[in-house]
């Protein structure tokens, strides 16, 4: 009983720490790319389905087009298998294999990361309607993790840039049949829209 009290408690701060607030943390370029995700979604859909599988289309819909629920911290905290699907930009689409990803609470927040595969992501997500805001970096481990990966530096862009490669906005969403998607506008390099579909 004791334990079950504990975690009440526990998703319960992470829920109020999740509602801090977003805006208060993305730079004005990334609160635009996230007011334009139905557009860069769309964009994205439309080069994709000029050049792309039927078997690559059948996927991209399956995690596109699912129907969206409401997400508590519990539903989403612990392990999940996750791959990056690319659309539009370079090439029509690129749907790359699994990897492991997690959620868990860090600093009474939820936390996303992407742990294996050469193209890595981490960051926070805030509470936002039904689903969550994902303030992150993305880097790469071609030659090994970094000692301390980068974080998302929003309103703290360097050189005084607008926005840096690493950086990226998005929503997450759980699915009704139990998988998630984060979905990230604009990618400011590579493709027009990408989405990490997730699942247990």
């Amino acid at each position: 009983m004791h334990s079950k009290i504990a975690a009440a408690l526990t998703f319960a701060l992470i829920a109020t720490a999740a509602n801090a607030g977003w805006r208060d943390e993305a730079s004005q370029f990334d609160a635009q790319r996230l007011s334009r995700l139905d557009e860069s979604r769309t964009k994205g859909l439309d080069e994709a389905s000029r050049g792309a599988s039927p078997s690559d289309l059948a996927a991209i819909d399956s995690v596109i087009h699912a129907q969206a629920t409401s997400a508590s911290p519990s539903a989403l905290a612990g392990a999940w298998r996750c791959r990056t699907i690319k659309l539009g930009g370079l090439t029509p689409d690129v749907i790359y294999s699994w990897f492991r990803c997690r959620i868990s609470e860090r600093g009474g927040a939820l936390f996303f990361e992407k742990l294996s595969g050469s193209q890595r992501t981490s960051g926070f997500l805030y509470s936002e309607g039904s689903g969550y805001v994902y303030l992150g970096a993305s880097y790469v481990t071609a030659y090994g993790p970094p000692e301390k990966p980068p974080v998302y530096s929003g309103r703290g862009a360097s050189a005084g840039a607008a926005a840096t490669p690493d950086d990226q906005i998005g929503l997450l969403s759980l699915l009704a049949d139990g998988r998630a998607r984060l979905e990230l506008p604009y990618p400011v390099q590579e493709s027009t829209f990408d989405v990490l579909e997730l699942k247990r």
